[in-house]
Parts: structure tokens; C-alpha cells; sequence
């Protein structure tokens, strides 16, 4: 199989052409840094990827990558977390998953040979931020700034099917994994200063790297599975239980509750990441009868940290 990635070098990407390689496919890396890519994927180790230069707003000689190839992940886009968000930084967050999307869109439209399926990320935001009720495939959209880049983010994939292309939807949980959102609280929980982030009634819908890397390949191989696709483990927690379950991974108490006010002020409206969240249940993959490695919040903090 021959499979286009964009987001390669990301904290997802880099594990998901890991697995492709490990499983003997031809894998395409499209890289607005082909220089970083390449020492992520040096040839010597990655005799069948091939890093490919593009410029993601606007069509070019890369374009020519996608014909014949089987299926494109798409999991391009600026980092949410990383800074505050200005008005230009929020331009920059939906521009680089919406517009890069309709790009890429484009070139499929443009190939020869088209791809048999469009993996195309997007986020659990979509449904807004909830305590009282539960999300699935087919919930309604919510409001809120992560919820319009969401669906910005999705609209720019739907035109894919007037080509005969299928569209998955992947609206991702939390990921974790050594690194990423979790690397940024273990410190304070290793030094036993962690605690429940303001009411911790929020919900936390999370998914192991590993268990979402699968997913992808399932919904590759899988034609049945079209359209929206929760990739969150069957098992989302408020924020308290995962307070109480990454204490005990660790061993150390957590008693020393981040008050909402004091992340507003450090972080602005970003801060709403933190504070808010949903419960979002993977109905389509549990019906489809895709297996979880780790489907509970403490054997995935554990296998994690060892």
C-alpha cells in the first residue's frame, strides 16, 4: 500500500509512519521542512519513505505525489497549545488545518489515479465544551472558538467525495503518549504538587497514540467506516479522576487544586482547553468491532510511564 502523510513530523504523524514503515508500506511524507523530515526519517532506517517538499496553500510539483497512491492522512496543522491566542494566532490555527485541507483537496481532484480514501484529521472540539451529556458520531456541532476551527477544518474535506474518494473524519481525544499534553502536568504531579484544574468536573476524552495510530490503519482498510470518526477511548474521565489516577501512577499525592481564575490569567482564552471539555464516546469504532489495546485511563498511563 502506498500511503500520503501530511503532519509527519508531528507528535501523531511521527508514530503513524513509523507503524505504515514497520508494516512493509510504501509511505510519502509531504513536508513543509523536507530537511527535518529527513533526519526524523533517515533513509537508512526508512528505506521505503520518501520525503516530499510541498508548499501547503497553494498547488505545485508535489501534487504529482498523490496519483496512484491508495490513501492520504491528513494531520497537518499549527500547534493549538503552544501560544497564547491573539487574533493572528487564531488565523494561523484555522488557516493551517482549513486552507492547507482545501489544498490538499484540490490536488486530490487534480491526480490522475485518485486516492481510494481522505483520513482527514480534526478534533473532539467540534462538539463545544460539556459536563452534562455525552457525543457521538452523530451529535450535533457546538460553539466556541475550537469548535469553528473544527468545522472549517471538516468542511475543507467534504468536497473530496464528488471525486469517488471516501472521507473519514477523524475527530481525536486527547493524546497521550511520552511528550505531548501529558508531559506538560507529569512534572508537577512527579513533585507532588499536581491537582484537579478548577471544578475537574470537566471531562477529559482522551486516546492512547498507539490505540489512534491503529485506528487510522483500521480506517484505511476498513471501506465501511465513512464519515465522522471519534477517535477517543471508550473510556473518557472528568478531570478529577484522571487528577486521582495519574497520582497513583506516579505515586505521589495531588492536593494542590489550579484554580480556574489563576489559568485565565496565564493563559487567556486558551485557558478554555483546560477548563472545558466533553465526553465523547467512539461509537463507530466500537460498532465496527475495532479493539483498544488500552481502553482504560490507568493501563494507559502505565504502560506510558513504565
Amino acid at each position: 500500500m502506498r500511503v500520503i502523510v501530511t503532519g509527519a513530523t508531528g507528535f501523531v504523524g511521527v508514530r503513524l509512519v513509523e507503524q505504515l514503515h514497520l508494516l512493509g508500506n510504501q509511505v510519502v511524507v509531504l513536508a513543509r521542512n523536507p530537511e527535518k523530515a529527513t533526519r526524523q526519517f533517515p533513509k537508512e532506517f526508512f528505506p521505503n519513505v520518501e520525503i516530499v517538499g510541498y508548499t501547503p496553500l497553494k498547488l505545485g510539483t508535489w501534487t504529482s505525489a498523490i496519483s496512484g497512491c491508495d490513501a492520504v492522512v491528513n494531520l497537518a496543522g499549527t500547534p493549538i497549545v503552544e501560544k497564547r491566542w491573539s487574533e493572528k494566532r487564531k488565523q494561523e490555527i484555522i488557516e493551517s488545518r482549513a486552507a492547507t485541507t482545501k489544498v490538499l483537496v484540490e490536488a486530490i481532484q487534480a491526480a490522475a489515479v485518485k486516492p481510494k480514501v481522505l483520513v482527514s484529521g480534526s478534533a473532539i472540539g467540534y462538539y463545544g465544551d460539556d459536563e452534562t451529556q455525552s457525543f457521538d458520531e452523530y451529535s450535533f456541532e457546538g460553539q466556541g472558538f475550537l469548535a469553528e476551527v473544527c468545522q472549517a477544518w471538516e468542511a475543507a474535506a467534504n468536497p473530496v467525495t464528488n471525486f469517488g474518494v471516501r472521507l473519514v473524519k477523524l475527530r481525536i481525544g486527547i493524546v497521550l503518549a511520552y511528550g505531548g499534553t501529558l508531559g506538560k502536568i507529569l512534572p508537577l504531579f512527579q513533585l507532588g504538587i499536581g491537582g484537579k484544574i478548577g471544578s475537574g468536573k470537566q471531562w477529559f476524552s482522551w486516546i492512547h497514540r498507539d490505540d489512534l495510530v491503529s485506528l487510522i490503519l483500521f480506517a484505511i482498510a476498513n471501506s465501511q467506516i465513512v464519515g465522522v470518526l471519534n477517535a477517543t477511548a471508550p473510556n473518557p474521565v472528568t478531570n478529577e479522576e484522571l487528577t486521582k489516577t495519574l497520582a497513583k501512577v506516579v505515586g505521589r499525592p495531588a492536593l494542590l487544586p489550579v484554580p480556574a481564575a489563576a489559568l485565565l490569567i496565564l493563559l487567556g482564552e486558551s485557558a478554555t482547553l483546560i477548563l472545558g471539555g466533553q465526553k465523547v464516546l467512539p461509537q463507530k469504532a466500537t460498532l465496527n468491532r475495532f479493539s483498544f489495546a488500552y481502553p482504560a485511563l490507568e493501563s494507559a498511563l502505565r504502560q506510558i510511564l513504565g
